[in-house]
């Protein structure tokens, strides 16, 4: 019996020694690169914070388990594939893309490293995944609504000003300002329903920007809506101030132009919790998941966020049918 014994706290101790087995050891000790490749600096900032605390809730700390290789895009579309090329050859763990011009650069740049993307549209239609259940590469993530609120946006502006009967529309679309496309043809028609007669104003650069709004303080418009755009975001206090100086209640596609100033912001997607979302998808896909079994997500989660400051600004008075639907109110 005790040689049973001796021979059984041999083997532990030999055990314990030998620690554990070289891939949990590997695993234990090794600091993840995260790559963060984004088209559009300005939100950058708090997107990154929020998929940090996404991560800190999930074990994760920056520095001490992973590092943040943030990419992103100033001007120029075609500059995203260079530092998609630049991730790639720093060998990252993973690719976290945001925006659909992102994630194709992504795409273009590996099949081998996993992308997670956040981004608006079909991503089954647009060919970065096979199907939403199966996404069948190296890319899955989460997906929003895009240019189907556009229509939604139109019909909250009319409400929230009520009487109004000129709507200009900023697009930085080429083919929208044409008059060509879906989209247009649905806008149009959405106006005439609601009475309203809508005024196109194609424009990217800030030159072209404030080109526009001169236009519209001739009195062509009583209400602006502001299509979803990359320019756009990166222009933000421009167009803000702009719609300020005219006078002009405006609604918009994302949460920072209201924390800029801006009147209201309707969007089918709360970025912080999208941020955090991937996080979830990060820890998966580095605790041994591929990409092409994880499913990808369609937020559901719609978000209306109303600035009563601008609106007093304005002399605006905001119905309470649409205050109550607010998810977030600016005082």
């Amino acid at each position: 019996m005790k040689l049973r014994t001796i021979g059984l706290i041999s083997t532990l101790a030999f055990g314990l020694l030998a620690g554990p087995l070289p891939a949990e050891a590997q695993q234990a000790g090794k600091v993840y690169r995260i790559g963060f490749l984004h088209s559009v600096s300005t939100i950058v900032a708090p997107n990154s914070d929020a998929f940090r605390q996404g991560m800190r809730e999930l074990g994760y700390f920056e520095g001490k388990h992973y590092v943040l290789e943030n990419r992103t895009r100033e001007t120029k579309t075609d500059r995203l594939s260079d530092l998609a090329a630049e991730l790639v050859g720093l060998k990252v763990d993973i690719i976290l893309t945001a925006g659909s011009p992102a994630v194709r650069a992504a795409k273009e740049a590996t099949n081998t490293i996993p992308i997670v993307m956040m981004k608006g549209g079909d991503p089954v239609r647009q060919g970065f995944v096979t199907s939403l259940a199966h996404p069948g590469g190296n890319i899955t993530g989460v997906y929003f609504i895009g240019g189907g609120l556009d229509v939604k946006r139109l019909e909250l502006l009319a409400e929230t000003v009520p009487g109004t009967k000129r709507i200009a529309v900023l697009t930085a679309s080429r083919r929208f300002a044409a008059g060509e496309g879906r989209r247009y043809k649905k806008m149009v028609t959405a106006a005439r329903a609601l009475g309203v007669k809508l005024q196109i104003l194609g424009a990217r650069g800030p030159s072209e920007i404030d080109k526009v709004f001169l236009a519209m303080s001739e009195g062509q418009a009583d209400a602006l809506l502001v299509m979803a755009s990359v320019h756009y975001v990166q222009h933000r206090e421009r167009i803000v101030k702009n719609a300020a100086k005219n006078r002009l209640p405006a609604i918009y596609f994302h949460s920072v132009y209201v924390e800029s100033g801006g009147l209201i912001t309707y969007s089918a997607v709360d970025y912080a919790e999208v941020y955090r979302r991937v996080a979830i998808y990060a820890d998966k896909i580095l605790k041994g998941a591929k990409p092409a079994d994880l499913p990808v997500e369609q937020t559901k989660k719609f978000e209306l966020i109303i600035n009563l400051k601008t609106a007093k600004a304005l002399g605006l008075t905001i119905p309470p049918e649409v205050l109550f639907r607010a998810t977030k109110v600016i005082k």
